[in-house]
């Protein structure tokens, strides 16, 4: 039987400091971290060097609001199926803390802040662009994929693939091939990703009747999509390096860290093909390390014009 409204495990915290997390909550911080990761590497490479720290900090901000505002609309839209899942039965809207329309109300606002920022402080193809990713995740992740097909994550993922492009035309002002390959490198590092999370909670999602693949398919099947996945990742990382002038430092370590995510991959394929489910197939070590690794590649990829 699952948790009602009544049933919610905590009561709203009171006074201000009480809503000033639960306001905080909803925007999903550690989402916003990971997307950070992506958007600053771009902006190295895309300056050669250090990027111009005013321009630096509004993109920040700017990318930070931006996202802070597409994960509150999604908190808001997915309050019904939050309430069902261990993992998220804690989060404010399950408990009440933040009405609906406050919520959306502070959505939209950080979505004009950070649209009028980068725009003004930046230029008007990275406003556009951030603008496209809030909508995409809303609307064509969120409301229209998640909860009607497997491949929900696949297309879906798109959303998060923008902060390099933002993070590139805040500083050039136009698109060229590397910043479309490191929007490669997360499209196709987002799957395995996931579907590793996805196995660790197959039951929650599907308690809820979100069709990821985890639910709809078994841990093999789902374990070769993902070293499948990790290869084509590994392969297009790897294809930045012909494209952009760069060093050693970002083709070795984009090799290391990629033998290494492949590896996982195939660790996580033996113990699927051995019969091991849930907790003890241990996705999350493939869905930790897959953090690290995309930290570490667009890291190298900021890193190495400083060298050269």
């Amino acid at each position: 039987m699952h948790p009602t409204r009544t049933e919610a495990p905590v009561a709203a915290q009171p006074g201000a400091l009480g809503s000033l997390k639960a306001y905080v909550g909803l925007t999903k911080p550690r989402i916003i971290e990971l997307l950070l990761v992506t958007t600053f590497p771009a902006m190295f490479l895309a300056a050669g060097g250090f990027p111009p720290l005013a321009l630096a900090a509004i993109t920040f901000i700017g990318g930070t609001l931006s996202a802070a505002s597409a994960n509150v609309f999604n908190s808001v839209l997915d309050a019904d199926i939050d309430e069902q899942m261990r993992r998220t039965r804690r989060r404010p809207m399950v408990r009440d803390q933040v009405s609906k329309r406050a919520a959306y109300t502070f959505g939209v606002v950080l979505g004009v802040i950070s649209t009028l920022m980068l725009g003004f402080g930046a230029n008007w193809l990275a406003a556009a662009l951030s603008v496209t990713a809030i909508l995409y995740y809303v609307f064509v992740y969120t409301v229209w994929l998640k909860r009607r097909t497997a491949q929900n994550i696949v297309w879906g993922g798109v959303a998060g693939c923008f902060p390099p492009l933002i993070g590139w035309t805040a500083i050039t002002g136009s698109m060229s091939w590397p910043p479309l390959i490191l929007f490669l490198i997360v499209f196709f590092w987002t799957p395995p990703h996931t579907w590793a999370l996805g196995l660790r909670y197959r039951e929650d999602y599907a308690s809820v009747d979100v069709p990821m693949l985890p639910v709809v398919k078994d841990a093999p099947h789902v374990a070769q999509q993902i070293l499948a996945y990790s290869v084509v990742t590994v392969l297009v990382s790897l294809a930045l390096w012909p494209v952009t002038p760069t060093g050693w430092v970002y083709p070795v370590v984009a090799a290391v860290a990629g033998a290494w995510l492949i590896w996982e991959s195939v660790a996580l394929l033996n113990r699927a093909r051995a019969g091991l489910r849930d907790a003890a197939l241990k996705p999350m070590r493939l869905f930790h390390w897959s953090n690290s690794y995309l930290a570490i590649v667009f890291i190298a990829a900021a890193v190495d014009p400083l060298i050269f």
